[in-house]
């Protein structure tokens, strides 16, 4: 792809980007205020290494610059820089999601200003990466970690064969459902979304609350069930960079698009924007009886004060309905992975700082009882601890053990595009249409291929 054409992607950075996970919330903990990697003279590997939030112990070793926001990072950090004899990392909170990633486009634009790894979340790795950004990390030492984690989880952070990211956490999806509605009107959890749409109409027959919600600030959820139908919303080959497969109107994705707009139009699912204060107090007062989301969701519901009035206990998960139980798919939404930045110094020492990096029991460990991460890291995924858990949320429910869990270990992974901001603003778009009632389904699904596939003309690719 010809540098012209990696200028003009550079408009489709994904720098508008809300981080919504649980694991991406903001406050990364703070520091000492005074620490500075260069006390001691350190030699930084990569930039400016002089501004570090977190101490650096080993001042006689290497230092790799790392951005980064989970709200644990001080300790994630201070954890690896305690067990590694090789390297240094020098950690700093540039902001989150979008913040972090205006800041780190800036950089690419200058050529320098750039740490030498950085957090992402993966949907967005294709945007970077496309910009020769990204460093390939297989050679790296991938082949000693590459059992620490599941095909579908590395199939997230690859671009064909190659690998631009260390996963970190997911979003294995579900429905939590409200145990005090489904008991008034005598509802079990619904396998399928033929039966959801049964349970739907069945409270709504009978006074009852919208079953669950369409949010049309939430398009990674549809792409999400739309895969789960069947759909492959692209296929790209980093070795043919300018071409992109594009199919965002085949019959499975406008099934599901018909799906929700029939829901609409019954009347049995509302139509807020969610991660709003409005939706979450719908959800604390029981204005919905399902929220289908994913595996980070109780500790960003816990965080917004959802389970600790009035409504404490009275949530509970089950597996996401599926479009056919004799194929069921499970799909993820959310997640972010720890990649090496083309403006690393020593790519190889940067490497082992992704690769070692919440990968220590003590961080995952702290990760996931606190409700930061959902781990992908099968040290933490497959502990008996983890497994068994009682999910206090869940009133107890061993909910990775009965949902999350085999959700997230039958999880196959998805190719992302390096567009996909627009895609998620174009889907946006068409959603709010279908809620509206101005177009069905299937159209939305038609103008939604036309937009993305067009703007990806405009962006230099040939689109197959």
């Amino acid at each position: 792809m010809s540098a012209k054409t990696r200028r003009r992607l550079v408009t489709a950075a994904t720098l508008a980007a809300a981080c919504v996970l649980a694991a991406c919330s903001s406050g990364a903990g703070g520091g000492a205020s005074d620490a500075s990697a260069s006390d001691g003279g350190n030699d930084a590997v990569g930039n400016d290494a002089s501004n570090c939030t977190n101490t650096i112990g080993k001042k006689d070793l290497p230092v790799v610059t790392f951005w980064g926001w989970y709200p644990n990072m001080e300790l994630v950090v201070d954890n690896f820089n305690k067990l590694s004899d090789e390297v240094q990392v020098c950690w700093t909170n540039v902001g989150q999601g979008g913040d972090e990633y205006r800041k780190f486009q800036t950089a690419i634009s200058a050529g320098t200003g750039a740490p030498d790894v950085i957090m992402i979340e993966m949907d967005r790795i294709p945007t970077f990466q496309i910009q020769n950004a990204l460093v390939d990390i297989k050679k790296y030492g991938f082949d000693s970690v590459k059992e620490n984690y599941s095909g579908g989880t590395w199939k997230d952070v690859s671009i064909g064969d190659a690998v631009y990211g260390v996963p970190v956490d997911g979003g294995p999806m579900a429905m939590i459902y409200r145990k005090d509605i489904f008991d008034e009107y005598d509802i079990t959890p619904p396998k399928t979304w033929a039966e959801y749409e049964q349970a739907a109409q069945k409270v709504k027959d009978a006074g009852g609350p919208p079953f669950g919600d369409l949010g049309a600030n939430v398009p990674a959820v549809m792409m999400a069930l739309q895969i789960q139908k069947g759909a492959v919303p692209f296929t790209y080959d980093p070795a043919r960079p300018e071409s992109i497969g594009i199919n965002l109107n085949d019959q499975a994705s406008k099934d599901v698009l018909d799906y929700w707009a029939g829901l609409v139009r019954k009347g049995l699912v509302g139509t807020q924007n969610q991660f709003t204060p409005e939706y979450i107090s719908g959800v604390i007062n029981g204005n919905y009886a399902t929220y289908i989301s994913a595996a980070w969701a109780p500790g960003y519901l816990t965080g917004a004060g959802v389970g600790k009035g009035e409504d404490t206990g009275k949530f509970a998960v089950a597996p996401l309905p599926q479009w056919d139980v004799a194929a069921p798919v499970q799909v993820n939404w959310g997640g972010s992975a720890f990649s090496v930045t083309s403006q690393a110094k020593n790519p190889e020492l940067a490497a082992k700082a992704a690769y070692g990096l919440y990968a220590d029991e003590e961080s995952l460990t702290d990760g996931w009882t606190n409700q930061i991460i959902f781990p992908l890291n099968l040290k933490a995924l497959n502990d008996p601890a983890f497994v068994d858990l009682k999910v206090s949320f869940f009133d107890g429910q061993q909910a990775n053990k009965e949902v999350y869990v085999p959700a997230a270990n039958a999880y196959e992974g998805v190719t992302y595009s390096p567009f996909g901001q627009y895609y998620f603003e174009a889907m946006t778009k068409q959603i709010s249409a279908v809620i509206e009632g101005s177009v069905t389904g299937a159209q939305a699904a038609d103008r939604i291929q036309e937009d993305v596939a067009n703007y990806a003309g405009e962006q230099g690719f040939t689109v197959q």
